[in-house]
This record gives C-alpha cells, sequence and structure tokens, in this order.
C-alpha cells in the first residue's frame, strides 16, 4: 500500500480510539473473540481457494490504498463470478477503530482488511484473522521479503500476505550537500557532522526534521539493533533501555539537544515547502518516499537522490518504515473466496502491476529483482536508478523485531513521554523509560503479564 501519512493520526488519538485499543488488549486475554463467520470449511489446501474463486459469491474488502479501486476492477474482470464491494472505512486508526468495533459486536466486519505491520499482532491476538495456513499460504514465502513476511506471520501461523514494505534509506538533497561541501554520510557521527555543517551555512537550514514520532523512533531503534518488545501469549516484556535503544537515543540526543532538527512534523505544509526550496536537506524513511517527494515538493525537482541509510559502524543495516497488508476476518462467511481474493491482490503480477502504478514499493522478492524495477530512473531524481538502492535496502533490513500486542495504544501516548523529551531537550532516555512505565501500567491493566 502506498504509505499513508502518520505522524498525526498515529501520536494524536482520540480517547474512544485509545479506549478502543483497550478492548483489543482485553479480548486477546480470551478466546473465541472473531464473532460471526466460521473458522473454515477448506480442505487445508489450496484447492479450495481455486474452487472458490470459480464459484464466485460476494465479499467486502476495506481499503484505503489509491490502487485499490483498480485492483478490484480487474479482479473482478478475471473472475466475473466474484463481486467485490469496496469500502473505505477510513486510514490507520479510523479504520481499526471501526474493526475493532465490528469485532465486539459479533458482526460488521468486512471479508478482507487492509491492516499495516505494526497494527497486525493486535488483532491477531484476538482472534480476529484467518489463520491462511491451512490454506497452503505457507508455499508463499519465498515471494516476499523476510521482514515483510515475519509481520503478517507467528510461528507457522499466517495471518495476512504483505502488500508494500518500507526498508528505510537515506533522501538526501544533492544541491544543497553540494553548496554546503559536505559529502553524503555513511554513518551516524558523519551525519551529526553533516547536520552542523548544513545549519552553520544557513541558519535556516536543517539536515531533517523531527519533533517527536512513534513510527520513525521504533524503526531507528530497530535499525540500532533494539529488541525492546518480546511477547507470547499475553506476557509481555519490555526494554526500551536494551542496547538498541540506548544506542539511539545517545545518537539522536545530539540532534535534538543542540537543535539541528527542523521544529516541524512531518506532512505539514511547511515540511513540503523545506522538502521543495532545499531548507530541510535529508529525510530518514521508508522507500515509499519517491511519489511523495515528486507530487508533494515538485519544486525539488532534480535536486534529491537517495542513499543507503547511515549506519553506526559503516555495516549495511536498515529498517522497515511503514507498510502492511491484508487478511481475512473470522466473520467472513465465505473464508475461501475471501482468502482468494487476498491471494490474487498481493500475489499475482496483475495486481502487484497496478500497485506499483500508483507509486506503492513492493513486498515481493520477484519486482524487488526485476530489471525493469531496479532500471526506473525518475527525472525528480536526477536520473538515478533510485530503486537499485532501494532494493538493496530490502536485503538489509535488521533481523528480530517485533511490535507490542498493543502497539496502536503505545504509539497514541508517544507524545506524552518521549514527546516530551524533544520538547524540552532532556535526554531522549528518560523519555524511552517513562514511555516504558506508561506502557507496562498500561498492559498490566489489560491483562497482559508485563515485565521489564
Amino acid at each position: 500500500m502506498k504509505h499513508i501519512p502518520s505522524a498525526a493520526t498515529r501520536r494524536a488519538l482520540t480517547a474512544l480510539a485509545a479506549g478502543t485499543v483497550a478492548a483489543i488488549a482485553l479480548a486477546g486475554c480470551s478466546a473465541g473473540t472473531g464473532g460471526g463467520g466460521s473458522d473454515s470449511t477448506g480442505d487445508g489446501s489450496f484447492d479450495s481457494i481455486e474452487a472458490a474463486l470459480e464459484t464466485g459469491g460476494e465479499i467486502t474488502y476495506w481499503s484505503w490504498t489509491p490502487s485499490a479501486e483498480a485492483q478490484v476492477a480487474a479482479f473482478e474482470k478475471a473472475y466475473p463470478n466474484v463481486k467485490v464491494n469496496l469500502v473505505n472505512a477510513g486510514t490507520n486508526n479510523e479504520e481499526y477503530t471501526k474493526l475493532q468495533n465490528a469485532i465486539k459486536a459479533g458482526s460488521g466486519a468486512p471479508d478482507v482488511v487492509q491492516v499495516e505491520y505494526y497494527a497486525f499482532p493486535q488483532f491477531a491476538l484476538t482472534d480476529a484473522f484467518v489463520d491462511l495456513s491451512q490454506y497452503g499460504f505457507g508455499d508463499f514465502e519465498d515471494d516476499y521479503t523476510a521482514s515483510t513476511w515475519n509481520s503478517v506471520t507467528d510461528g507457522d501461523a499466517i495471518y495476512g500476505l504483505p502488500q508494500d514494505s518500507g526498508p528505510m534509506a537515506l533522501f538526501y538533497n544533492k544541491t544543497v550537500f553540494d553548496a554546503a561541501g559536505v559529502a553524503v554520510p555513511t554513518t551516524w557521527d558523519e551525519y551529526y557532522e553533516a547536520a552542523k555543517a548544513i545549519h552553520a551555512a544557513d541558519p535556516n537550514a536543517y539536515i531533517t526534521n523531527d519533533i517527536g514520532d512513534a513510527g520513525f523512533a521504533t524503526s531507528m531503534i530497530w535499525q540500532a539493533g533494539g529488541q525492546p518488545f518480546a511477547t507470547s501469549g499475553t506476557d509481555v516484556t519490555l526494554d526500551l533501555q536494551d542496547e538498541g535503544s540506548k544506542k539511539w537515543a545517545d545518537n539522536w540526543n545530539r540532534l535534538v539537544q543542540e537543535d539541528l532538527l527542523a521544529p516541524y512534523g512531518s506532512w505539514s505544509d511547511e515540511w513540503f515547502r523545506g522538502l521543495g526550496d532545499g531548507s530541510l536537506a535529508t529525510l530518514v524513511i521508508g522507500a515509499w518516499m519517491p511519489g511523495n517527494l515528486i507530487s508533494g515538493a515538485p519544486d525539488g525537482s532534480g535536486d534529491w537522490r537517495v542513499a543507503p541509510m547511515p549506519t553506526y559502524d559503516g555495516t549495511a543495516a536498515t529498517a522497515e518504515n511503514g507498510g502492511g497488508g491484508q487478511a481475512v476476518t473470522k466473520q467472513s462467511e465465505n473464508a475461501e473466496l475471501a482468502a482468494g481474493f487476498l491471494w490474487w491482490l498481493n500475489n499475482s503480477d496483475e495486481s502487484i502491476s497496478t500497485f506499483l502504478e500508483s507509486g506503492g514499493f513492493p513486498s515481493t522478492t520477484a519486482e524487488l529483482s526485476s530489471e525493469e524495477f531496479l532500471s526506473d530512473a525518475p527525472e525528480y531524481f536526477g536520473g538515478q536508478k533510485i530503486n537499485e538502492v532501494l532494493a538493496a535496502a530490502a536485503d538489509d533490513v535488521v533481523e528480530g523485531w517485533n511490535y507490542l500486542p498493543y502497539q496502536v495504544y503505545a504509539n497514541s501516548i508517544f507524545g506524552d513521554t518521549v514527546g516530551q523529551s524533544y520538547q524540552n531537550g532532556t535526554d531522549l532516555n528518560e523519555g524511552l523509560t517513562a514511555w516504558q512505565d506508561a506502557l507496562v501500567e498500561y498492559g498490566d491493566s489489560q491483562g497482559f503479564s508485563v515485565n521489564k
């Protein structure tokens, strides 16, 4: 899916949304919360999926992706006996709130639903999604990058198929770097030195912006090798002062405390202006960003390039930032047909091509290695073959990352904890500790057994 701006939605959830997430956590501590539908009547192989597609029927699909309408039209042409009712139930938490309300009510959920990777664990824990392994979906593992496949699975259980991915890279304004006489940084120490040089050359220019965003922070901790979240059933372990978490906080503290970061949020008008006029020199962000730059900051055309994400020791390492896939809900009255649509949506050449045309970045290994994809050289990026860099990043995602089973709630209180360190220019480690304490208290109150 094309990434949806998340800085606001992930940090400013409403009280209703927080209450909904609480319901998710509570549901995770009991069984059979999916409601409606049936687990499956499949024969344990892909044969029942193919038969369902030929027989046909009607399903409902919730999605906010720009490619969804064209994909549904192409699917219905390929399978004329199937009717897909496409519904935009809102983006991010708005959709998740509606989905959880339907789960709690026992009716009203779609057959297929779009879910970002960070939210998958919450809904999987409620037993809200069909385990697709019974249909032979395990055979598709090699079709996807390891990091995205891990994001939709739990052990042998398969709760969805990946659609897009967001391996992080360094998007940088070459014109700004050249004017300041600064080389493109390959390490975080070099990035810090570049930040000082660019701001010294122009006090109105910054190497990047960051006023505190949970999605960015967790991705940066991921890249640093942090594994602060671990879950086994309802047992949760939290350590936001593990080696990787501290490594990121100590590194980023230099930029926060020395006022080297632009003081405005991502996806704001000021942010887009900075990307266009050169007052914002880099973005460390997911590989889905090019289309947003091209459409949102047209004045920057020809200035921008892409390089590997800086690392701590020069060894290639990155993390996922954004992205998601789709799942089949247990309320579906025709799980085989829904699973067939999901398979076509994220595994057929026609659907993936449609998705890429809308600006999406693939999770499928075939597309990431195709000559057509790798040879794309947008004029906006000075004719650079940017996908060569971005595809390589997909191979360098650090292994071992997990989200909390209440990550949506966790992200919603980031601004009240770590965000205060940004606002006050204090140690980010203190903010991470405050975030951890709040997450331990919340988890315990929802019936999880939380250790730190």
